[in-house]
């Protein structure tokens, strides 16, 4: 029962409720691909409490990286919602989360 998850949301970091006997699963990007947005993955980060002991377990699981072709599922992209994800492997996803700003700025310059 030690806090330590914080969420940005609007605009600022919010620390989440500690649920007795709970795990929280932070679904992540490939979630929100599929969903085509319906379920959103949120920036989040860990904190340290310096007076109590608290145990964090981070699990990635990702697909293999360039088989897998990422993009929302036919349930959930239809005439009025279009798909707002393009195709794209899971390496290409990366490369585009990771770099987008670096390359934004080179292609702005």
């Amino acid at each position: 029962m030690v806090p330590g998850l914080q969420l940005f949301y609007e605009g600022k970091w919010v620390t989440a409720k500690c649920v007795p006997n709970s795990i929280v699963m932070h679904i992540g990007d490939t979630i929100e691909i599929l969903s085509n947005g319906k379920y959103k993955s949120i920036l989040h980060r860990g904190m340290v409490n310096k007076e109590k002991v608290r145990i964090s377990w981070a699990v990635f699981c990702e697909p293999p990286k360039e088989k897998i072709i990422l993009k929302p599922l036919p349930e959930t992209v239809s005439e009025t919602e279009p798909p707002i994800f393009p195709p794209r492997t899971f390496a290409e996803h990366i490369q585009h989360k990771l770099f987008r700003k670096s390359q934004e700025a080179l292609l702005n310059k």
